[in-house]
This record gives structure tokens, sequence and C-alpha cells, in this order.
């Protein structure tokens, strides 16, 4: 059965996997979306005998019709190697009673490794199936884990070059410094005086602009998206739901067909998307909690139905999750929708010139998969807290906000369904909120020292994505304005 892909704003033809991929965002602004959700018709009991690269095998190349099976394993085998530190790929870890999916053991320590490191390989295998002559250029905004999964996928892969841009002071410093001391003679890095919505915004606006289309069309380039927009990105995220629950079968921690709860820290929206699109495709899940952090737009959307942009942007400690425009969320609203475009775009155009949008009743019952939490500041750092303190197992600031959300749930609905939740960044990528939430003074220290006494205290080893940035030179320094982006652009591709 092929699957295609149509925008959510309805405007031209559908198109396959591929020149989905090699689009990134459709020429109206939408987001491609799969015409039909794939069945994943295979037993559980056999998928739990799998390794996670035959797993995501079986959930690719349902999604993905155009690709044949030797581009696609070739593609999963080039992804998932000794970049990772660990066999499983993704293994599960049970603490503080419930099962923490660890995605963070790719080379950049954060869950975007799991899509970007097979991204760059899905995307050139694509420009080849379609006959594309120029060379491609990742455009991407990072709130702070993307941009740098995004350089190391990409990092000297054959026409491609990679801008990434991110807010100087919106990141950690770890993030930071793994960012600017990327090397690569195809990948750029550039801060902007704003945070990740102004970003993403100006990013999207270039994709959207004609004339500079056309311009980089002339000069032999043309742009893509490493951005979780593109469905290149999002569909090799349901492969770890799908390897999580039948790890957790063949574990015998839940029976063949037992439902699971799955928790997501997320602003952007993809991740528990993934988790949606994994439960569509046949993986019983009951409820999909949705954690916020002080950022709670999409805890307050999911409260009343109204998605509204308009607040103060906070700076917390777990900066990937800074967001008030949730791209992503566009994918689910056109299915809530009912596949209608119209009705979509007119909720999109409602976001950006007014600032919100509300939908109907009849679209809220749609987000009956859905519940929403948040996690205060003060909520994050009790639960890194708390989870050392019970099970001695040390989490992230964006893991925590998961893991919050998770026991405000718990409390509220008494809730005892096996429970799977995403960790989406290694302690290490955020030493400084987390040892200070363990009750460790670290105003006067520099980063690398609290990495230290951060082994010292846990006796878990610096990552080796930490430990190698270090001493690293830094190699990009270049900071613009928001209106300066589509200029750095341009300087960066014509020079």
């Amino acid at each position: 059965m092929q699957i295609l892909y149509k925008s959510t704003r309805g405007k031209g033809e559908a198109v396959t996997a591929s020149q989905a991929i090699l689009q990134g965002l459709s020429k109206d602004g939408g987001l491609y979306v799969p015409t039909q959700i794939p069945s994943l018709d295979v037993p559980v009991e056999k998928l739990s005998q799998m390794s996670y690269q035959e797993v995501a095998y079986e959930v690719l190349s349902r999604f993905l019709t155009d690709y044949t099976e030797e581009e696609l394993k070739h593609c999963i085998n080039c992804a998932y190697d000794s970049k990772f530190d660990v066999k499983e790929i993704a293994p599960l870890t049970r603490a503080d009673g419930a099962y923490f999916l660890e995605l963070y053991h790719g080379a950049t320590i954060a869950f975007k490794d799991m899509a970007l490191s097979i991204l760059p390989h899905l995307l050139t295998t694509a420009a080849k199936k379609n006959q594309v002559k120029n060379e491609i250029v990742i455009l991407t905004a990072t709130s702070g884990d993307t941009g740098k999964a995004a350089m190391a996928g990409f990092a000297d892969v054959p026409g491609t070059k990679i801008i990434v841009f991110y807010p100087k002071n919106g990141v950690s410093a770890i993030q930071e410094k793994q960012m600017v001391t990327q090397k690569g003679k195809n990948t750029y890095v550039v801060s902007i005086n704003g945070n990740f919505d102004d970003a993403q915004t100006a990013v999207k606006k270039m994709f959207n602009d004609s004339e500079m289309k056309a311009e980089l069309d002339q000069a032999g380039y043309q742009f893509s998206s490493a951005n979780s927009i593109n469905i290149g990105r999002l569909v090799p995220q349901v492969a770890y739901y799908v390897y999580a629950y039948a790890s957790m079968v063949g574990s015998g921690a839940i029976r063949d067909g037992e439902k699971i709860n799955i928790v997501v820290p997320t602003g952007n929206f993809g991740n528990i998307l993934a988790a949606l699109y994994a439960k569509l495709m046949g993986i019983p899940v009951n409820k999909l909690i949705c954690a916020s952090n002080e950022n709670k737009v999409l805890y307050d959307f999911f409260a009343d139905g109204t998605y509204d942009r308009r607040r103060e942007f906070v700076l917390t400690s777990s900066p990937s999750m800074d967001i008030l425009i949730s791209s992503n969320l566009e994918r689910l609203i056109y299915r809530i929708a009912g596949n209608d475009p119209l009705k979509c775009a007119e909720l999109m155009n409602s976001l950006s010139v007014n600032g919100s949008y509300t939908i109907t009743e009849d679209m809220k019952a749609g987000l009956a998969d859905f519940c929403g939490y948040y996690c205060s500041e003060e909520d994050t750092a009790q639960a890194i807290a708390d989870t050392w303190n019970h099970s001695r197992y040390l989490i992230d600031t964006h893991t925590a906000v998961a893991a919050g959300a998770y026991r405000k749930y718990v409390k509220d609905t008494r809730d005892e369904t096996p429970t799977v939740i995403a960790s989406t960044a290694s302690p290490y990528k955020f030493g400084r909120s987390v040892m200070s939430a363990l009750g460790l003074n670290c105003e006067a220290k520099d980063d690398f020292t609290i990495v230290d006494e951060m082994t010292a205290f846990s006796g878990v080893p610096v990552p080796k994505a930490v430990e190698e940035i270090r001493t690293a030179p830094v190699l990009h320094d270049t900071v613009v304005d928001v209106p300066d982006m589509p200029d750095a652009v341009r300087k960066i591709l014509m020079k």
C-alpha cells in the first residue's frame, strides 16, 4: 500500500514520502501529513525479539513506501550504529514507578539524535530518487538540541550545507558550546538577538519567500528542513515508541495487548505526536500525557481548546521546551478538524495574525487521547531530587518536567497503568540545573567543574559528547538581529 503525503493547508497535489522529505515544508506553508496512518501488521511477540534497527525498518517501511528495502536498511544501518553508546539504542530503565525511555545515547546526548542521525541519509537518498541537481541547504532554528544533532548528522555529507539559528542566551552553556565548536566544512551556526519563536518564524518566512527561493535556485541551492516540521524527522520518532512497547512485552513488564501511558516533555509537539502515530498504528496506548514547563501554552490548550501565544516568554531550566509556537500541533489540528485543510489554514492564519485560535467543540472531542500537565521551576527541581532520592536515578530538567507531570497525573487520577516517560536528554547536558536541584551550590563554578562533580556524586561517567567539547575551539561566533537572518543566509551561501 502506497502512502502519500498532503499539506495540512490543502493546496497542491499529494506527494511521495521522498518528495515530502526533500521539501520539508509545503509550498503553501502547511506541514506534510500521511494520507492515512498505516497499520503495523507485525505481531508484538515478533517485534519483541527484534533489534532496534529491525523495529525501525518495520515502522519506516510502512510510512516511506517509495523507498526500497535496500535504501531504507542502508539509511537505518548508517544511522543507528556505534554513534550510540548502548546496543539497545533506546533502552528502558525502571525507576520511581515508571519506565524511562532513554533517548539520549547518541552523538549529542539528546533525543534529537534518534531522528537526526537518519534524516541526512533519508534526504540524500530522496535527492537521488528525484534527480535533484541543486545542493540542499538545511535551514533550521533550534531551542537547543536540534541544532547540534542536525549538524552532527549533516557534517560533511556531500551535496548538503546546514545553517542553524539559535537564541543567544536562550540555551544552556553546554548546548551552546556543542554548537559553536561543531566541525564540518558545510556547517554554519548563527546566534540571534531574540528567542526561539523569533528564529523559527523567520526560518519559516524564508522557506515561503519565493524571491529568495528563485535567487538560491539560480545559485544552485534549495532549502530543506531538519526541524520536526519535516516528516522525515517525525516518522523515525514513531519507531522508538513501538520499540519501547515491544521491549516491555519482551521483558515481561506488560502482557501483549496491555495498554500503557506515555508521558512526553514537549514544546514543539513533534515528540508526542510521534507517540500518537504509534498508537494509531496499533500500539495499545491509554493516555498521552503532554508535559509542559512554565511556557504552558500546550497545557492551556488541552484545558480549554484555545491556543494563545500572546504571553510572556519564560526562560526556564528546560530551554528546549521554551517555545510558544508549537509547530507540530498543526498536524494534530488538521486531524481533529476531520482532515479539513481549509479549517486548518483558517486557524493557522488566526494564530499568525491574531496570536491565538480556538477549536470547535467537535474538535475538542478529538483530543480524548491527550491530557496536559505542567511543572513550575520548583516542581522540576523537586522531580529531579525525588527521582534521585527514591531510585538513585539521575534525570535532566526536561525529563524532570515529564516526571513531575506524571506524579500530578497519578495524584489526580489514581491511574496505575504502566507508564513510559520519554527521557529526552542526558543530565550532563544541564548539569548546573540538575546539581542545583540536588542541593549543591553551583553559583561560582564553571560548567565543566560541575560536570566533574556530577560524576563524583552519581558515579555516572561523563559522556563522550561532553568530554570532547571541554577544550574544543570556538568555530562559529556570528550574532545577528532577527531581521538580518535572510542576509546572513545569503552571506554564507553567496560568498
